[in-house]
C-alpha cells in the first residue's frame, strides 16, 4: 500500500453548450478584458430531469501552481466520484478556466462545462505550470471569464459552484479590468457560489481569497502549496483500469458525419487516458463510469448498442451511411448479432466493475481508519462544504466520507 499527500482534491470542492468536446478558448495579453465576451447560450432547467452539479475550476497555472496542478491529474476522478454519492443521482457537469497574467503566453484558457469527462480531463492533462513570478494575477479577469464564457444553467435544481486557486492575489491596478466584488454580485445573482482555496500561506492573498468567499456566499479553505488530500493506491487499480479500457471498446457511435467526428475526439480523448494517465486515475475513472451519474460519461448519446439495446432505436431505421464504418458492410443479422454481444459484455464488465469498485471503496477506508482517520484532510473539508452547499439546492449527501 503506498499512501501519499495530494492537492488536487481542491477539485472535490465543487464538473452545455459543449456536450461533446470542450472548445479551448484563450484571451490574449493586450488588453483582455471587454465589456463582455460574446454571452454563450443558457440551458434552461428542467424539475423532470435528474438534479445537476455545475463545477468550474479557476485554476492559477502560473510555475508556482506546479505541484497542484500534477496532483490534480490525480484527484479528478475521485472527486466525480464524491459528486456522484448524491441522493438522487446527479448529473455531473464540469469546466475549466485555467489564467495565468498579462505578458505570460495567455491569461486565460476556458473549457466549457460538460458531461463528457473524459474530454475535459483530456484538457486538464495538457496544463503546465509556467510564467507568473512577479506577486499579483489575473484573477479579475479569470473570475469574470468563469461567469461569462461558461455556459451555466438557469432555474432550480442545480448545485452551480465555482472554486478559485490559486496562491497570489488579483491585480487591482489593471484599469480596464473588471475587478472581483462586480463579478461576485453577478455570480450571487446567478445562483453561483463561489469558493477559494488558497495554496501556500500569503497572508495577502488570505485576506482577499477571504473576501472573496465571503461575498461569493461560499467558503474559504488552505493547503500548504502541494497539498493536503490523501490518496492511497489499492490492489484493485490496476483490475479496474484493465477493465475501463474494455469497457470503453464496446461503445459504437453512429449518427451524421458531423455528430460521428465529435465522438471521434471524445475517443481519442478516452485513448489519451488510457495512454498517459496512472493506474490509480483509470481506476477512479472506472469506478465513476459505474455510477449512474458516469453514464453520460462512459456513453454520452448516439451510442448504438445502448440504443438499440434498449428499444429506443430501430437499428433497420438508421441510414445505412450513419452507422459505425465497422459494421457497414455486414449483413444485418450479424450487424444485430454484434450488438448484442457487445451490450452482453457491457452488462458483465459494469457488474464486474461494480464489484471491484466496492472492495477497492471498503479497501481505502480501512486504509484511511487504521491510519487514524482522516476527519482534519482536505478531503473531509471539502466534503462538508459540498454537502452543505448541494443541499440548497436539493441534492443531498449521507456517505460520512468523500471517495478517496
Amino acid at each position: 500500500m503506498k499512501s501519499k499527500i495530494l492537492a488536487a482534491a481542491l477539485f472535490a470542492f465543487t464538473t452545455g453548450a459543449v456536450a461533446f468536446y470542450p472548445t479551448l478558448k484563450e484571451v490574449g495579453a493586450v488588453n483582455p478584458t471587454q465589456a463582455d465576451p460574446v454571452q454563450v447560450p443558457v440551458v434552461a432547467g428542467n424539475s423532470q430531469q435528474s438534479p445537476r452539479i455545475e463545477l468550474v475550476f479557476v485554476l492559477d497555472t502560473t510555475g508556482s501552481m506546479s505541484g497542484l496542478i500534477q496532483a490534480s491529474k490525480e484527484k479528478i476522478w475521485s472527486i466525480a466520484s464524491t459528486m456522484a454519492q448524491a441522493r438522487p443521482a446527479p448529473e455531473i457537469r464540469m469546466g475549466l478556466v485555467a489564467y495565468r497574467d498579462r505578458g505570460d503566453a495567455y491569461v486565460t484558457r476556458v473549457v466549457d462545462l460538460s458531461e463528457d469527462l473524459d474530454s475535459v480531463y483530456a484538457r486538464l492533462m495538457d496544463l503546465r505550470a509556467a510564467g507568473g513570478g512577479d506577486g499579483p494575477e489575473s484573477v479579475n479577469q479569470a473570475l469574470h471569464d468563469a461567469l461569462h464564457r461558461i455556459s451555466w444553467s438557469q432555474g432550480e435544481g442545480a448545485y452551480r459552484v465555482l472554486f478559485l486557486v490559486g496562491d497570489a492575489p488579483p491585480h487591482m491596478d489593471y484599469q480596464d479590468d473588471v475587478k472581483y466584488p462586480q463579478t461576485l454580485k453577478q455570480a450571487n445573482a446567478r445562483g453561483i457560489v463561489v469558493n477559494t482555496i488558497q495554496a501556500g500561506s500569503s497572508p495577502q492573498t488570505r485576506l482577499v481569497w477571504n473576501r472573496i468567499a465571503a461575498a461569493g456566499l461560499g467558503q474559504y479553505a488552505q493547503v500548504d502549496q502541494d497539498g493536503g488530500a490523501v490518496a492511497i493506491t489499492t490492489p484493485f487499480d490496476e483490475s479496474l483500469a484493465r477493465l475501463s479500457k474494455r469497457l470503453d471498446e464496446t461503445r459504437l457511435y453512429y449518427g451524421s458525419e458531423e455528430v460521428r467526428e465529435k465522438k471521434r475526439r471524445k475517443q481519442e480523448a478516452a485513448d489519451k487516458l488510457h495512454e498517459s494517465a496512472s493506474l490509480a486515475s483509470r481506476a477512479r475513472r472506472a469506478t465513476f463510469n459505474a455510477s449512474k451519474s458516469g453514464r453520460s460519461n462512459l456513453l454520452g448519446d448516439s451510442e448504438l448498442v445502448d440504443d438499440v439495446a434498449s428499444g429506443r432505436v430501430e437499428l433497420d431505421a438508421i441510414e445505412k451511411e450513419h452507422l459505425p464504418a465497422s459494421i457497414r458492410a455486414m449483413a444485418p443479422g450479424e450487424q444485430r448479432s454484434l450488438i448484442t454481444e457487445k451490450a452482453e459484455q457491457r452488462k458483465a464488465l459494469q457488474k464486474e466493475i461494480g464489484d471491484l469498485s466496492a472492495k477497492r471503496d471498503a479497501y481505502l477506508r480501512r486504509e484511511v481508519e487504521k491510519s487514524g482517520g482522516a476527519k482534519g484532510s482536505l478531503d473531509h473539508k471539502l466534503y462538508g462544504a459540498i454537502r452543505d452547499q448541494a443541499a440548497r439546492s436539493g441534492i443531498h449527501y449521507e456517505a460520512e466520507a468523500p471517495a478517496y
